[in-house]
């Protein structure tokens, strides 16, 4: 810098000039360069159409992705006395110490769903599908299930089950978790159930997660407006993956 510029500044002096740019110190947010645009504008499209048929009754939407949630605390912000560092206590759980399943949101109703199945493989997910028949079934109604491509959701086994059911399965565009909302359902629960908080054991863990779910489904509009799709992609954004 101080070549670029004829002499040596201060990092105030650089801060000041960097402001007088129009530029603001920020965090930097993470851009999957692998995703295809065309892909997701796609689906957006077809997205849009899913969407009318639920406004008229026709199908359900449903989200439905792996969770995976650690015993040990997750670290974020919270207030405190200023000069002093807030320490929060960890028994320090190994990292094997998490609980795996399936987490679903019925954005037709505004309702999650939280499924305790072990490893996350073709058997567990066809157990899955299979609930989420049993327990979103409406006559004369389509069942959509909108998930990532994971390898064991493209298995025959679990292909096949979707069919027998009636469930109609909608892959995600690859490197696009910002299209699926059940990703905002994962942060909420971290905020709500394990920030600042180790769970002494996973059982307490398991009772925590549950009543969570429990407490945010007495109110579908909160749900709703905290987990809405993306029905729009951002121009900038898009063009920023050509480029790459």
């Amino acid at each position: 810098m101080a070549a670029q510029l004829g002499k040596s500044v201060s990092r105030n002096s650089l801060r000041r000039l960097l402001k007088q740019a129009g530029l603001s110190w920020k965090k930097c947010k993470k851009l999957l360069a692998k995703a295809n645009p065309e892909r997701r504008a796609a689906y957006v499209q077809a997205f849009q159409a899913w969407f009318t048929r639920m406004c008229n009754d026709q199908l359900l939407l449903v989200y439905v992705d792996e969770a995976h949630l650690h015993q040990d605390r997750d670290l974020g912000y919270t207030w405190g006395p200023v000069g002093e560092t807030l320490w929060r206590k960890s028994t320090s759980p190994s990292l094997g110490k998490r609980l795996n399943g399936y987490g679903a949101y019925d954005f037709t109703h505004g309702r999650c769903l939280l499924g305790e199945n072990g490893h996350c493989n073709s058997q567990n997910t066809v157990e899955s599908l299979r609930l989420l028949a049993q327990q979103l079934h409406k006559p004369g109604c389509q069942l959509v299930v909108i998930w990532d491509g994971a390898s064991h959701h493209r298995r025959k086994i679990v292909q096949a089950e979707a069919k027998r059911l009636g469930i109609q399965l909608v892959p995600l565009p690859a490197y696009s978790p910002d299209l699926n909302p059940i990703e905002g359902l994962w942060k909420w629960r971290r905020e709500d159930v394990t920030q600042h908080f180790c769970h002494p054991t996973l059982l307490s863990l398991h009772h925590d997660c549950l009543a969570f779910i429990d407490r945010i489904n007495l109110d579908p509009e909160q749900i709703i407006s905290r987990l809405w799709p993306k029905f729009d992609l951002d121009p900038l954004v898009e063009k920023l993956l050509v480029s790459f």
